[in-house]
């Protein structure tokens, strides 16, 4: 995320001395939101201490909202802001209503943080499948990251609202836009692309257009991209895909190297001992599954 793109509030043409130091003033105060963002949202995922996090966590959304008050069209602070609100309520919300309510404020700070990005691409999630497709086209190397942060808030949102329908309907778009960043870089976020759509893949039975084949080749290169340091991916490789197969060899062997694996690595290290939580989890139940 670079934090040094954002634009400052006022117009910097006006002649007016005041509105100038209105306006460095604004601008330090904005960067350092920005600043503070990026490092929050990295000390949250090198944190070794899942309860610390959670509980620790709700006063930095509203702090992320605060911040938003000021600085609404900001979309590094749009991006923070959903990513965080996004993973809190997936990870650690146990509440059917309040997840759903979370995972939505996230979507609608990511789809905001497109907007300001392209004018053309605000209420983006209305657009009917064919002009949908053909936005998701204009995905490139410079735009990639406000897509992502869209995408994978748009899968949490997904699962939040897994009873609805009218959400289930729209798995095709979210698979569009990973598909779209795979093409221009599949090693993006090391291979996270990958594993949403190694997920997206099984969502679904074989006969209403799941792909369990397909769901086994994503998984496998998002594990091999990140040098088998994504525990994460691995356990949903063993959750999603082994066990929607009956394969107990393969569910137990990944399971069981995530638990032996070290789950300190940079970025990875909250999410890699969620991970080893819930294989311990899995593994626990897998004679009972299959």
């Amino acid at each position: 995320m670079n934090i040094t793109s954002h634009k400052p509030f006022f117009n910097y043409l006006s002649a007016s001395i005041i509105l100038l130091l209105l306006t460095a003033c604004s601008s330090m105060v904005t960067s350092t939101a920005v600043k503070l963002a990026d490092n929050l949202t990295y000390t949250i995922l090198n944190s070794d201490d899942p309860r610390t996090v959670a509980d620790g966590a709700p006063a930095y959304l509203l702090l992320m909202d605060s911040f938003l008050l000021d600085s609404k069209n900001n979309p590094d602070l749009l991006e923070s802001a959903a990513i965080l609100y996004s993973a809190y309520s997936s990870i650690f919300v146990s509440e059917p209503v309040r997840a759903a309510r979370m995972s939505n404020k996230a979507l609608v700070y990511a789809e905001r943080a497109l907007c300001v990005s392209d004018k053309n691409l605000c209420n983006i999630r209305q657009s009917d499948f064919e002009s949908f497709s053909a936005d998701v086209k204009r995905i490139n190397i410079d735009n990639i990251q406000s897509w992502y942060v869209l995408g994978t808030v748009w899968v949490g949102w997904i699962k939040a609202n897994s009873g609805s329908m009218a959400a289930i309907a729209q798995l095709p778009k979210v698979t569009l836009i990973m598909n779209r960043i795979v093409e221009i870089d599949d090693t993006w976020k090391n291979g996270q692309a990958h594993l949403y759509l190694g997920v997206l893949n099984t969502l679904l039975p074989p006969a209403l257009g799941g792909k369990p084949g397909l769901s086994q080749y994503h998984f496998k290169y998002a594990i091999q991209l990140s040098n088998g340091k994504d525990l994460t991916a691995k356990v949903l490789y063993a959750e999603k895909y082994a066990r929607l197969v009956f394969n107990q060899t393969l569910h137990d062997q990944l399971l069981q190297e995530v638990i032996q694996s070290d789950p300190y690595f940079e970025n990875l290290t909250l999410m890699n001992i969620l991970a080893q939580e819930k294989a311990h989890e899995l593994l626990n139940s897998s004679q009972d599954y299959f």
